[in-house]
């Protein structure tokens, strides 16, 4: 068993021993979430998880927050402003220098990480760091995971010991598919809206970066518009069922299965079906170690080394 395929295992006992933060209480300020790569990818879901909670929120990328806060928010909203930041190793340059550029417009900030003493520790107003797996690599699996939950918790959602209860035993359930019934499709669509649309992103870099397999990821509702061009018998579709839209997804599927798509849906119908009745944002926390597991198992199947991956560092440190 490689590091990474242990970081994904291990993880919930971290889960549990982890305090998470209090919700945020300020409905009036606009609550703009960052981060780099998957920290980005938690941070839509963090976003749209606090809107659905009542607050204002958007997510923008680190380095686009750095390098134009205005073209996301108007200049007489700008001290009015929340920034979360996420960064597991808190040294990751552009989240570092949103961070500290936000201060200087006299902006609050609170940072979400698994490294305390850190440049984003030190330029952030509140810090929350989480002890994660200590031998994890260059890909994200167990700190993305307390990540999401500390975001989830700032929006006002309960996490509890049975979340990670919950996680693990989909996990465990996912990871009873034999890998043959999915490794020999090369071009794989991650699909889903609201909360669950970070999460499709993320689904899609877990797989891209650990297996170097061909990925995407889409709005549901956009797939038709084009995307679908490229669907035959080699693509699989990991949909991302929404409570509230779970019809429409389903409806899409079909479409998608008679088009040659093997299906692996996430509360709701596949040829691979994963099931969880949780019916809120924190759904995306519960499926999320079952798409980093996709990402190892499909990773093995075709000979490629996940504590490797090609082109990629632990953190990204750019020279100035």
């Amino acid at each position: 068993m490689n590091m990474t395929e242990q970081g994904i295992l291990s993880q919930f006992p971290y889960w549990k021993k982890a305090t998470f933060p209090s919700p945020l209480r300020d409905m009036d300020s606009l609550h703009v979430v960052i981060g780099c790569g998957t920290s980005y990818n938690l941070a839509l879901t963090i976003a749209a998880a606090m809107t659905e909670s009542g607050m204002l929120a958007m997510a923008v990328p680190a380095g686009e927050w750095y390098l134009r806060p205005h073209s996301y928010v108007s200049s007489d909203r700008i001290s009015r402003t929340v920034v979360i930041a996420l960064s597991r190793s808190g040294s990751t340059t552009e989240t570092v220098d949103a961070a500290r550029a936000s201060r200087d417009l006299g902006q609050t900030v609170i940072g979400l990480t698994c490294a305390p003493d850190t440049p984003l520790a030190r330029a952030c107003t509140t810090i929350h760091a989480f002890e994660t797996f200590p031998d994890e690599g260059i890909v994200m699996t167990a700190s993305a995971s307390l990540m999401l939950l500390a975001g989830l918790a700032l929006a006002g959602f309960d996490i509890g010991a049975d979340l990670a209860d919950r996680a693990q035993a989909m996990l465990e359930s996912f990871d009873k598919v034999p890998p043959a019934t999915y490794s020999g499709r090369t071009h794989f669509v991650f699909l889903g809206g609201g909360t669950n649309y970070g999460l499709a992103l993320e689904g899609a870099l877990k797989l891209q970066e650990m297996a170097l397999c061909f990925t995407q990821a889409f709005h549901p509702g956009e797939y038709r518009h084009g995307p679908v061009s490229l669907v035959d018998e080699k693509t699989a579709v990991v949909m991302l069922y929404h409570p509230e839209t779970r019809d429409l997804e389903e409806a899409l599927t079909r479409e998608l299965s008679e088009k040659g798509a093997l299906i692996i849906g996430f509360d709701g119908p596949g040829d691979i079906s994963m099931q969880d009745s949780i019916a809120d944002p924190r759904q995306t926390a519960v499926i999320l170690p079952s798409l980093q597991l996709l990402g190892e198992r499909y990773a093995a199947a075709h000979g490629v080394d996940t504590t490797q991956p090609r082109h990629l560092t632990k953190v990204v440190v750019l020279d100035k």
